[in-house]
C-alpha cells in the first residue's frame, strides 16, 4: 500500500541492511556469487533489505508475496523502465521491458500481433525445419560443448524466425554485437570509455540500429512470415503502426531475449537430462508416444507434451535465465511495515524465490513433478515461480521459448542419449544470465 505524508518522509537508513565498500558498495560480491551474497543479506537483515551496488542504493524484497507485489503493481507504484535503465537502459533503449504504464500497454497490443495462434504456427514450421540438421551436425561430432552449440542454434533461429534470413556473415556480426551487449549490461564501468565493455556494447547497438533499419521499408511491403515483417506491418484496433525507430528498438530487445533465454534455459534442461537419464528417458518415450511419422512436432500436439513441460519449468526453477528484476519506486511506497522513498531501485531475485526451502522442498534436486497438479503446482503461491515475470510486464514470448524447447527436444531425444561424465557437475555463472562456466561438455550417442 501507499504511505501518507502525515507518516513523515521515508528513510532508506530505516530499511535493515549496509551499504559495503565505499563507492562500490556491493557490486563485486553481486558480479562474483549474487546467490550467496543473497542468502547472507537474508540470513543477516531478513527478507526486506538495503544494499549498494553498481553505484545506486537499492532495496531487494523477497518472498512469492513480494514479487506479486511488485510485478502486478496494482497501485502503478513501479517503474520497470527505471529499475532497468541503470544497467540495460544505454544498450537496449525503449524496449517493451523499458516501457512503462500506459504507454507500454500500447506497444504491447500492437506487439502482440506477431505472437497470435496464426503467426506462431508459421514460426513452428520454420523451426521444424532449421532445428534437425544442426542437431544432426551436433550427433556427428559426438563430444562437445553443449552451451555454445546451442548458444549457436538459438542465434541462428533467431536469425531466420525473427528476421527471415539465413544464417552467414550478417548473423555472425549481429551475434557479436548482442554478445558484447549483453556483457556491457554488467560492466562496472558505466561509461563508453575506449576499451571498456560499455564501449563495445555501444558499438554494437550502433551496429544493430543501422542493419535493421536499412531493412525496415522492404519489409512493410513483405509476404515473410518472421517477427521483424509482423512488426513492421502490426497495427492495432484503431490502426496505430510502429515507427522505425519504435521497430528498432523492439527488434532489438525481442532478439537479445529470446536468444539469450532459450540458450540458457535449454543448457540447463540438457544438463539436467544428462545427470538424470530416467527422465531423460521419460521424455524420450513421451515424445514417441506422439507417433510423428515425419518427426516434425505439430501445433496441435504442442500441449501433449506435458512432462516435456514440467521438466522445462523445472529448468528455468533451477536457473531462471534472468535473475534478478529490478524497479524504481515512483512514489512512497510500504511493504511489510517497510517504507521506501520515492525513487529507490527495488528489486526481485528470481534465483532466490526459486531455490527458497520453504516454497521448495529439496530445492537443488530435479524434480519436474513439482509442477504436476500432485506435486503441489495448484496449491503453491503462483508467484513463487517467476522466470517469465508476471503481470502487465509478463514475458509477451514465452509460448515461444516453450515452442522452441519443446520443438529441440523432439528432434533430439528420439535420436540421440544425452551422456556426462558420472558424477559430473558444473558450476554455473549467474550474472548477467545464467551460463555454465565449463561450457557443458556432453556426448551425444545414437540411438539405433
Amino acid at each position: 500500500m501507499t504511505s501518507t505524508a502525515a507518516q513523515g518522509e521515508a528513510r532508506l537508513e530505516d530499511i535493515p541492511g549496509e551499504r559495503g565498500l565505499p563507492l562500490i558498495g556491493h557490486t563485486l560480491e553481486v558480479i562474483k556469487d549474487p546467490v550467496a551474497f543473497g542468502k547472507r543479506m537474508r540470513e543477516k537483515y531478513g527478507p526486506v533489505y538495503r544494499t549498494h551496488s553498481f553505484f545506486r542504493d537499492s532495496v531487494t524484497l523477497l518472498g512469492p508475496e513480494a514479487n506479486e507485489f511488485i510485478l502486478m503493481d496494482r497501485g502503478k507504484n513501479f517503474s520497470s523502465e527505471k529499475g532497468w535503465w541503470p544497467y540495460i537502459g544505454k544498450l537496449f533503449p525503449r524496449g517493451l521491458m523499458l516501457l512503462d504504464f500506459e504507454e507500454h500497454k500500447a506497444h504491447r497490443h500492437i506487439m502482440a500481433a506477431a505472437f497470435k495462434t496464426g503467426p506462431m504456427k508459421g514460426y513452428l514450421e520454420r523451426l521444424n525445419d532449421e532445428i534437425p540438421p544442426r542437431i544432426k551436425a551436433w550427433g556427428e561430432k559426438g563430444s562437445f560443448e553443449f552451451y555454445p552449440a546451442i548458444k549457436q542454434l538459438s542465434l541462428d533461429m533467431a536469425t531466420t524466425v525473427f528476421l527471415g534470413l539465413e544464417p552467414g556473415e550478417e548473423s555472425r556480426r549481429v551475434n557479436k554485437a548482442l554478445t558484447d551487449m549483453v556483457a556491457a549490461s554488467m560492466g562496472i564501468v558505466r561509461a563508453p570509455l575506449p576499451g571498456t565493455k560499455m564501449a563495445k556494447g555501444i558499438a554494437g547497438r550502433r551496429f544493430m540500429n543501422d542493419f535493421l533499419r536499412k531493412l525496415i521499408p522492404e519489409r512493410r511491403d513483405s509476404d515473410l512470415n518472421d517477427i521483424f515483417t509482423r512488426l513492421c506491418q502490426a497495427k492495432d484496433d484503431d490502426g496505430n503502426s510502429f515507427t522505425d525507430q519504435e521497430i528498432i528498438d523492439h527488434m532489438i530487445f525481442l532478439w537479445m531475449a529470446a536468444h539469450d533465454t532459450i540458450t540458457s534455459s535449454v543448457t540447463t534442461l540438457v544438463y539436467e537430462l544428462g545427470r538424470h537419464r530416467d527422465w531423460q528417458q521419460k521424455l524420450r518415450d513421451e515424445i514417441r508416444s506422439l507417433g510423428l511419422n515425419d518427426g516434425r512436432l505439430p501445433y496441435e500436439k504442442m500441449n501433449d507434451l506435458q512432462l516435456t513441460e514440467y521438466a522445462f519449468k523445472e529448468a528455468l526453477r533451477l536457473n531462471p535465465p534472468v535473475p534478478a528484476m529490478p524497479r524504481e519506486t515512483v512514489r512512497e511506497v510500504e511493504f511489510q511495515g517497510h517504507r521506501i522513498p520515492k525513487g529507490t531501485i527495488v528489486g526481485l531475485s528470481t534465483v532466490s524465490s526459486h531455490r527458497d526451502e520453504s516454497t521448495w522442498p529439496d530445492p537443488d534436486k530435479f524434480d519436474p513433478m513439482r509442477f504436476s497438479p500432485e506435486g503441489g503446482a495448484k496449491t503453491r503461491h503462483r508467484f513463487a515461480w517467476v522466470p517469465f515475470g508476471g503481470g502487465a510486464h509478463m514475458c509477451l514470448g514465452l509460448h515461444f521459448a516453450y515452442m522452441q524447447a519443446k520443438v529441440i527436444m523432439v528432434h533430439l531425444l528420439p535420436y540421440y542419449e544425452i551422456k556426462v561424465p558420472e558424477g559430473y557437475k558444473t558450476e554455473f555463472q549467474i550474472m548477467p544470465l545464467i551460463k555454465p562456466k565449463d561450457g557443458l561438455p556432453i556426448t551425444l550417442e545414437a540411438i539405433v
